[in-house]
């Protein structure tokens, strides 16, 4: 998709660029390991047992089955979140340790794996469609550009511009509250998508807003 930038008035009741943040009170707040684990109950030994150290049968079907994952990354300008889809099991369990994640042509902003440069570490939260519990995967990853490795993964006629090839440290399933609360699957709680703004107005909106001079 490309975007043509235009000029664009900022809306006189949209929000100042540098308004004051919300002021908390330091009495409650709270920045100690000690003091959060003394604010919420101990978790269910099960929670903590249900993770393992690599992909077994189990994780591979769940892998295997999703079109969609969000990656975490860090980096020196913070943290960032990503969404990466494509048909059911775009990411390829290599094997027990190793998954490869295709990033196909796109925006290149290239937020993500920009900041693999800086720190390798990534997060994983891969959903399935129609299933309520989300299964997630932490490690570290690096970046291929190998010819080979990404001509593995096409869509659309095109080759991957790089393979995120995943050193698995962590994998677990995480229950389907947050998503049964959200009604992420749920038909009748999904909103009309022409009540709210085009990508297009929102994109010019910002780009306006990006543009306008500071409101200190």
């Amino acid at each position: 998709m490309r975007i043509t930038l235009t000029t664009v008035n900022v809306p006189a009741n949209f929000p100042a660029v540098n308004e004051k943040a919300m002021q908390l009170n330091p009495e409650f707040i709270i920045a100690d390991e000690q003091k959060l684990r003394e604010h919420y109950a101990q978790p269910n030994k099960m929670v903590l047992q249900k993770q393992i150290d690599h992909i077994d049968s189990y994780a591979r079907q769940l892998i295997e089955a999703s079109p969609f994952v969000v990656i975490s990354t860090i980096g020196e300008k913070g943290m960032d979140c990503s969404p990466k889809g494509g048909d059911e099991g775009f990411v390829q369990v290599a094997d027990e340790k190793t998954l490869l994640l295709p990033d196909l042509p796109g925006n290149n902003r290239l937020d993500g794996i920009s900041n693999l440069l800086h720190n390798p570490t990534i997060g994983l939260l891969f959903l399935i469609p129609g299933w309520s519990e989300a299964f997630r995967v932490n490690g570290t990853a690096q970046i291929s550009v190998d010819p080979d490795l990404c001509k593995r993964f096409y869509v659309q006629e095109n080759a991957a511009r790089s393979v995120l090839v995943i050193n698995v440290e962590e994998a677990f399933i995480h229950c389907g509250r947050a998503v049964t609360f959200g009604g992420l699957w749920d038909t009748e709680r999904h909103i009309n998508p022409k009540s709210l703004p085009s990508i297009m107005e929102i994109a010019h909106a910002h780009i306006a807003l990006s543009q306008a001079p500071s409101r200190d």
